[in-house]
């Protein structure tokens, strides 16, 4: 895919200082730069490469003041940064959806549809009844099971497994190896000290523009739903479990592990191996330190907690200072009592 520097000064409503003839068709570092690619300068300890760059194009401040002469062609933008951001992701869907079409050998069970400007590559798999809407693009290796319902725009990544049942939203991302709808951990303790599974029979819910990262599971509901709430950016290799409830555009880093029938705010930060138990609620505009636990309801909204068990943050760092002196203060404590 080639465009002219012309088109991207378009899209980035810059500028073009040199040929807005010139066409690129590669994104590159500025110090990697090389004919046919486009590089962005945003950190000024970077300059230095602008003069030698071998990019066709370089996206730079419209505020920059050369220094020297230079061999490449400008485009300047307000925020280049920014402006280059919008051209990665520009770029990035221009390659998501650019597949169309079926590939052979693929599955598609009986009752199933597939809207228009789909995609279905080799070695994916589609069960029974299922519906799938206009824009989705199927990878290979990719298994979604029966009565799936699949919103337009949404992307199955390589080896994900979408199990019986699941209902998932518009412009979804799922990524490589996650697995959405398999049985919750549910066995009823009996008295001989056997476990008895109990039947995990609800689904699981994505709603609009969610995300699910690599090798992230999402059980089942035992009745009911697991939902994702529109726009819930979720990391690779984190564990949800049944009926959990994930509130609006929270973002959930990886490792973490949330528990079953807990619910989740809107807004929320989760980072990375945090745990939570179940049955539980946390407020809004919470945020979770890193290896945080959580181990009973977080009423008020807009707290930081951070620690394990967990508390909040300034409390914490408090304590830590405390904490990591003990040995001097409890050599002070024994010098005082020999003085005593």
């Amino acid at each position: 895919m080639e465009f002219s520097l012309g088109q991207i000064a378009s899209i980035l409503g810059g500028a073009v200082e040199g040929d807005p003839n010139l066409k690129v068709n590669r994104l590159d570092k500025i110090q990697e730069g090389k004919p046919g690619g486009i590089s962005f300068l945003s950190n000024e300890k970077y300059e230095p490469y602008l003069y030698n760059t071998d990019a066709t194009a370089v996206i730079v401040s419209e505020e920059l003041k050369l220094g020297k002469a230079i061999k490449t062609n400008l485009i300047r933008v307000k925020d280049p940064y920014s402006g280059f951001t919008t051209l990665l992701e520009a770029y990035a869907q221009l390659h998501k959806t650019a597949l169309t079409g079926v590939e052979e050998p693929s599955y598609l069970g009986a009752g199933s549809t597939m809207g228009t400007n789909g995609y279905r590559a080799a070695f994916s798999y589609i069960g029974k009844n299922c519906q799938i809407g206009d824009g989705v693009k199927i990878h290979g290796h990719a298994y979604v099971g029966d009565r799936v319902k699949i919103g337009d725009g949404t992307i199955i990544h390589p080896g994900a497994k979408i199990c019986a049942d699941t209902i998932i939203g518009k412009n979804c991302e799922i990524h490589p190896g996650a697995v959405i709808g398999s049985d919750g951990f549910g066995f009823a303790p009996q008295a001989d000290g056997t476990y008895k599974t109990i039947p995990q029979i609800g689904n699981v819910i994505l709603e609009d523009q969610v995300s699910i990262g690599a090798n992230s599971t999402i059980d089942c509901a035992t009745m009911g739903s697991t939902i994702i709430r529109k726009g819930a950016k979720i990391d690779n290799q984190v564990q949800i479990a049944h009926n959990v409830v994930i509130g609006e555009n929270t973002v959930i880093a990886a490792q973490t592990g949330i528990s079953g029938s807990t619910e989740i705010g809107k807004n929320c930060v989760i980072a990375g191996k945090a745990g939570i138990v179940g049955h539980i609620k946390i407020a809004d505009h919470t945020t979770i330190g890193a290896n945080t636990g959580i181990s009973k309801t977080i009423k008020t909204p807009g707290q930081t907690l951070f620690g394990y068990m967990s508390m909040d943050v300034k409390d914490f760092l408090k304590s830590y200072t405390i904490f990591k002196n003990l040995d001097q203060l409890q050599r002070r404590v024994q010098e005082l009592e020999k003085k005593g």
